[in-house]
């Protein structure tokens, strides 16, 4: 299987691209903003695309050709104002919603916040109130289409070594979890069909992340 994973130069996807090249059922398509970012997944032996999130939907969809399972990492960064947010954290993420559906690319993984319910947006800060708002309607305009659909919503990101073991559950205590962690349990929830049709909260625990995987 084919991974497209979108926002691959991120610390989670560098981690998660790392580990699809390096199972034995999967293979990566790196998708990059910039031409320079692609020797680290070439080094990996990965394949790489230039697509800019704020392109057309057309050109976007273009980097699907040729996969068959989606996974979404992209964000805006916490260094950019409420209108990247809405463009790269909603609106991007609409648009590969889209371009699923419309390449017939029907696996879609999402990355999500901790909390994105209706409650969490009223109870957030001014500053963190957009970023909600986006991934709350990105997470329900994933869950109103037909693709098989994972949304996985990992605590407070750390860049502390992975110990591959979790927590993770519909809701659990909110906690943190290093990048690490999250491509690994993203990793087990493309080769785990179960996860099809299912959201669910992860934090670091004292289950390996097969195992926590496999019991949602």
């Amino acid at each position: 299987m084919k991974v497209l994973v979108i926002g691959a130069n991120g610390q989670v996807g560098k981690h998660l691209v790392k580990f699809i090249q390096e199972s034995d059922d999967l293979e990566a398509k790196a998708m990059i903003r910039k031409e320079e970012q692609a020797s680290y997944f070439k080094d990996l032996g990965a394949e790489t695309v230039v697509v800019d999130l704020e392109d057309d939907p057309d050109t976007i969809a273009k980097a699907f050709e040729g996969v068959d399972a989606v996974v979404f990492t992209a964000g805006s960064g916490p260094n950019t104002g409420p209108d990247k947010t809405m463009l790269i954290d909603l609106d991007a993420a609409v648009k590969t919603i889209e371009a699923s559906k419309a390449t017939g690319v029907n696996r879609y993984i999402m990355i999500s916040s901790f909390d994105t319910t209706r409650e969490k947006i009223q109870e957030a800060p001014p500053s963190f109130a957009p970023y909600v708002v986006a991934k709350h309607y990105a997470d329900d305009w994933l869950r109103k289409t037909d693709l098989d659909y994972t949304i996985i919503h990992p605590g407070r990101l750390t860049n502390e070594e992975g110990s591959g073991q979790v927590k993770a559950a519909e809701e659990v205590e909110r906690g943190e979890i290093p990048r690490e962690d999250v491509a690994k349990v993203i990793l087990a929830s493309l080769q785990n069909d179960s996860t099809i049709g299912k959201e669910f909260q992860v934090v670091g625990g004292t289950d390996k992340v097969e195992d926590a995987i496999a019991a949602l």
